[in-house]
């Protein structure tokens, strides 16, 4: 008869086998190219982050991630910082047994340097989040579909504190109701509409096969909610540290350095006070050159103030928004 330190290990190596984990590296990789904000993609349907496992052989999480990038979709990284992990045991999807830890970073570039990679894929960030963007004012998805769909799922809940609960998080997160939209909750606005399942990767972990989802394009996985992550760090990042340089060519008119911003931000800026901002923070030099516009005078050509960084540990655009 076996003893019981036997079968002890016995069932402990069985459900260590059940509760396997591996680790994988994602990487956001963010480009703005003609005043939009543009992801790298892999994959025909332009739904999966470039990704891969973290194996022996790498050096660093990094390094591992810096390889994979490179190997899927041929470009170099040069800026990226650590994003999030994500670890929820659903966030993959019932079929996996195989419990999966996901590492991701965050990378900013310029599209231009990619151009040679056939393999890879841009695509605006606003295709997989149509309702973050309002340069142009509130987008009518937001009133017309988000609104009553968000209200009937609020209203459908049979207890009344859940149904205030569900309505004022989503007052807030869309700002519903005069509330103040706040463009750095870009992750509580998917989470939101995950949980109401309207959106398509709701559909995958729920039984709500024929739910109804909202415009947008859906993505493998949870790589849209790593996505969402990605976006809301960058809209908090730009306003405190100057990474929105790293997106800009190596000369630039403050016009672009504002378009720029405004895509990133899904938001207007004030024009005079974002100059005005850029100029007391000491960001930019003047290069001596000038950029012909179109119907008006020539505009000066700026660089970014590379000792900067070296000065002080906080500068950034701080997004004077224009109120529309």
């Amino acid at each position: 008869m076996q003893d019981r330190k036997t079968l002890a290990k016995k069932e402990t190596a069985k459900s260590d086998r059940g509760q396997a984990v591996s680790a994988d590296l994602i990487a956001v990789v963010i480009a703005v190219t003609n005043g939009e904000p543009r992801v790298l993609t892999i994959g025909q349907a332009a739904g999966a982050l470039p990704s891969g496992p973290f194996e022996l052989g790498h050096r660093s999480l990094q390094s591992g991630l810096r390889a994979w990038v490179e190997r899927q979709t041929g470009h170099p990284l040069g800026y990226i910082e650590q994003l999030y992990t994500f670890a929820d045991r659903d966030r993959i999807g019932d079929e996996h047994v195989q419990r999966v830890i996901s590492i991701s970073y965050l990378g900013l570039t310029r599209e231009e340097q990619t151009e040679r990679s056939p393999a890879n894929g841009w695509h605006g960030w606003y295709d997989y989040f149509p309702w973050e963007d309002h340069r142009a004012g509130v987008p009518t998805l937001v009133s017309g579909i988000l609104m009553p769909q968000l209200r009937a799922w609020a209203d459908e809940a049979e207890d009344p504190d859940t149904r205030h609960d569900r309505w004022q998080r989503a007052t807030i997160a869309f700002g519903f109701d005069e509330c103040h939209w706040n463009e750095e909750l870009v992750l509580q606005r998917y989470e939101l509409l995950y949980e109401a399942a309207l959106v398509a990767e709701s559909r995958r972990s729920s039984n709500t096969g024929s739910a109804p989802s909202v415009p947008g394009r859906p993505m493998i996985a949870d790589h849209r909610r790593i996505l969402a992550t990605g976006i809301a760090r960058l809209r908090t990042k730009i306003k405190y540290r100057p990474v929105v340089f790293e997106l800009m060519p190596a000369t630039f008119t403050l016009l672009q350095l504002q378009r720029t911003v405004e895509a990133l931000a899904g938001r207007l800026v004030h024009k005079p006070n974002f100059r005005r901002i850029i100029e007391e923070q000491d960001l930019v030099e003047e290069t001596g050159e000038t950029m012909s516009a179109t119907g008006g005078r020539p505009a000066k050509r700026f660089r970014f103030r590379q000792t900067v960084l070296a000065e002080r540990t906080v500068a950034g655009t701080k997004l004077p928004l224009s109120r529309v």
